[in-house]
């Protein structure tokens, strides 16, 4: 199958650091690849894969300085796929409803797997407008909000399944892994270390939108001997950081659409502790891959028990459940529908055009 993979241009696929959407997007395009499917992957210059990459934008935006417009480069990369449109068998969008006018118009087979939260008033408009894209969502709380989208289905992310290690030994620290923002709750994370008596290493970027909040917000509660601030990581630094921990402790103040660092920390046998949001209950196992919290009181107790929970089941659950190739699996199985609905149309439209 002739497959176009189209990421977002703020970060490298895979990204250097943060970045979930794009780092999903380089393992499904490389199990693709490795399933012998022709592959080529719209995205930053500074991308690494084994597809063909296609790019008019050389570097990453979040890590260019000097880049002003974000969207201008958006837009330079959707008409590179246009005018390649015809080499391709489908194409899977990962930026969104940005393509929707360009796709309605277009005869050609396309997915876009939404990413982001849907629970926002000023996106209600634009799906009633474009109810008819095919579109995959990757929880089943992602979708919600929104729930007569044109829906194929959802599929959960999913991660090589060599690319973290199990760790059996039971870690001496709490990890929160991602970014510092209201709706990630690192304060309630801040709050549940000192409660518990057991150190919190926190890695996460601040975007700076959220510069103000870390400032006034996060760093004087990092004043604390609970607390270490690493920064962002690598994903080679994510298996120690994350397999050498106690426990992945997510205070999610959001409806979280996915999050990947639940199924990471699952890969290195690490159990989870996160608040009831999102998607957490679908992807945590209460009492075998991890524990639902309600509160911070709930959570510090959910802790005293992580001892029971076997890290080697938590590998297992993850190989069951979350790996890049039965990710791959779910999005060819899609693939195939669209395709298949295309042909029966295309068919239609012939038999139908003498009697017109």
């Amino acid at each position: 199958m002739r497959i176009a993979q189209v990421a977002p241009l703020y970060e490298s696929v895979p990204p250097r650091f943060y970045g979930g959407t794009e780092r999903v997007v380089s393992y499904l395009t490389e199990e693709l690849v490795r399933q012998g499917h022709e592959v080529t992957l719209f995205a930053s210059g500074d991308s690494s894969t084994t597809a063909k990459l296609i790019s008019r934008c050389p570097q990453a935006l979040r890590l260019n300085p000097h880049c002003i417009d974000q969207f201008a480069h958006h837009v330079l990369m959707l008409e590179e796929v246009l005018k390649r449109c015809g080499d391709f068998d489908l194409i899977h969008f990962h930026i969104d409803y940005l393509h929707f006018p360009w796709s309605r118009r277009s005869n050609l087979p396309h997915l876009t797997t939404l990413h982001g939260r849907l629970d926002i008033p000023d996106l209600v408009p634009l799906y009633r407008e474009f109810d008819d894209m095919p579109v995959a969502s990757i929880s089943d709380a992602q979708r919600r909000p929104l729930p007569w989208l044109n829906w194929q289905a959802t599929v959960h992310h999913g991660l090589p399944s060599k690319l973290y290690t199990l760790h059996t030994e039971t870690g001496r620290y709490l990890a929160f892994l991602g970014r510092i923002s209201p709706e990630k709750g690192v304060d309630k994370a801040i709050e549940i270390a000192k409660r518990t008596g057991i150190k919190l290493k926190i890695a996460a970027k601040v975007d700076r939108v959220d510069q103000s909040y870390f400032e006034q917000t996060i760093r004087p509660l990092m004043d604390s001997r609970w607390v270490e601030y690493i920064g962002e990581i690598t994903d080679r630094e994510k298996d120690e950081f994350l397999g050498n921990a106690f426990a992945l402790i997510l205070p999610l103040n959001w409806p979280e659409p996915f999050g990947i660092v639940m199924i990471e920390a699952m890969a290195c046998g690490t159990p989870i502790v996160a608040f009831r949001c999102g998607s957490a209950p679908e992807v945590i196992e209460h009492g075998i891959t991890g524990f639902l919290a309600e509160d911070v009181n709930t959570a510090v107790a959910a802790l005293n028990r992580i001892s029971t929970l076997s890290r080697q089941r938590c590998r297992e659950r993850f190989e069951e459940r979350f790996t890049a190739e039965r990710m791959c699996r779910d999005y060819l199985g899609i693939y195939e529908r669209l395709l298949r609905r295309e042909t029966v149309f295309m068919e239609l439209q012939r038999e139908l055009a003498p009697k017109l």
